[in-house]
């Protein structure tokens, strides 16, 4: 549940959610934990005393990132976790995260069966003498020491950290400086207002920080989303590291570590994680866009890492939730490991061109679109490779890829080209763009 706090998340829908996990988990005792936003608060008690009022006890864990959260749901055996956050999203908005005993977010079947009880109101009220208790727990040196015993860096790396005034502003420079680095840190004090940029980190809100970089002579920058289930790179000549290339070039490591084995990622990425990872005599295997699906996936195929071009990577041998200060020691580790720096590994990595381009559609012609370009792309591009429907369509191509699929949100058909060359990529747009456009047309009459 993600929205605009008190327009399509209130606290009466916050208490209905905390009702309904404890419901469906049969729950003895459930986590909680937030983000920096304004309404974290606000949204925690309304759920926590949903959570109580069906005989549940809640543990309150304070601001911590996702992760931490996730993690410590299995560490404290509870039944199930909640995060309250909106992840990347602007501080406007807030949401309710839910994740199972063994650290993984409900699937949606799962999420299915929790709004079917918000609906229907058929919560497992306690009798007034089996009420649950709230508690406030802090266990975040928990989750530290749980990456500062697997990590080991032998080297001092400088890194300039950027917490966005988000919820890593605690442990992500105390994780650093336990593993012997010398942290810079800026913007760690909490404001769910995120007055410093915005709290998704992208190449546009994280120029100051390869300046910073720069100037200080640093190895490299790190800056995570408002929740620390993400993180972004800056590599030490203050440049803004590619998602794709950088998801690949640790994908690669983690396969050259292990002898093998499999990478699971959406199908979004590029293609260059197929390149590089099955090089190094691993597999490679695609799921729908959503952490959800990746998490899913990894543990069904007993995968070695994971993860998503936005910056959220997924390490089983921790736990099955993206997390970005885990993600980041890793990196480090892996640099130190190859003796390489961080604008190296990526060199390794060939760069392709994307282009993305939305058009307009109906929100309830927006699977008919996609189910009749999928019938058709197919003969626009008769000399496929491959193809995948299990979100949208998309076909591998002698020299690329294109992906349509229907936003889960807007009223557009997203078209997504990767291509060796721009002219390639330009090519395969050219066309699909057309095709899609056309069928818009026809289904929108």
């Amino acid at each position: 549940m993600r929205g605009i706090v008190n327009i399509d998340l209130t606290p009466v829908l916050a208490t209905q959610i905390g009702m309904a996990v404890a419901t469906f988990s049969k729950a003895e005792q459930i986590t909680v934990a937030r983000d920096t936003r304004v309404s974290g608060q606000m949204l925690e008690k309304a759920a926590v005393a949903g959570i109580t009022a069906c005989g549940a006890d809640a543990l309150c864990l304070g601001t911590l990132p996702t992760p931490a959260l996730a993690y410590l749901t299995r560490r404290l055996d509870a039944d199930a976790g909640l995060m309250i956050t909106a992840s990347h999203n602007p501080p406007q908005y807030n949401g309710i995260k839910i994740f199972d005993k063994n650290s993984l977010a409900y699937s949606e079947e799962q999420q299915d069966k929790i709004e079917k009880l918000v609906a229907t109101g058929n919560f497992r009220l306690a009798e007034w003498q089996h009420i649950g208790k709230a508690t406030q727990v802090d266990e975040s040196n928990s989750y530290i020491e749980m990456i500062c015993k697997k990590v080991r860096l032998t080297k001092k790396w400088h890194v300039v950290l950027d917490s966005g005034c988000g919820a890593t502003y605690g442990t992500a420079p105390k994780i650093l400086r336990n593993l012997g680095c010398k942290v810079t840190a800026i913007n760690t004090q909490p404001d769910g207002h995120f007055p410093a940029r915005s709290p998704e980190p992208k190449a546009e809100t994280l120029a100051y920080l390869g300046e910073a970089v720069k100037k200080l002579d640093a190895d490299l920058g790190v800056a995570y989303d408002g929740d620390g289930d993400r993180v972004a790179f800056i590599d030490e000549m203050g440049n803004f590291v590619d998602f794709d290339r950088v998801l690949s070039a640790f994908a690669a490591h983690v396969i050259r570590k292990r002898k093998g084995g499999v990478v699971v990622t959406n199908v979004e990425a590029s293609m260059s994680i197929e390149r590089a990872v099955e090089a190094c005599g691993g597999k490679v295997i695609r799921t729908r866009v959503g952490d959800i699906y990746v998490s899913s996936a990894m543990k069904k195929h007993g995968a070695v890492f994971g993860g998503e071009p936005c910056g959220a990577w997924i390490h089983p041998q921790f736990h099955h939730c993206p997390d970005g200060i885990l993600s980041s020691a890793l990196l480090l580790e892996a640099l130190e490991e190859g003796e390489k720096s961080l604008s190296q590994i990526i060199k390794e990595i060939p760069q392709y061109q994307t282009l993305r381009e939305n058009i307009p559609c109906r929100v309830k012609a927006k699977q008919e679109t996609v189910m009749e370009v999928e019938k058709r792309l197919k003969a626009s591009f008769p000399a496929y490779k491959d193809s995948f429907n299990i979100d949208g369509v998309r076909l591998a191509l002698e020299d690329g890829w294109v992906l349509v699929r229907a936003s889960g949100t807007e009223p557009i058909v997203r078209i997504t080209v990767e291509g060796e060359s721009l002219k390639a990529a330009k090519e395969i747009m050219k066309k699909s763009s057309s095709l899609v456009r056309k069928i818009v047309k026809e289904k929108c009459r």
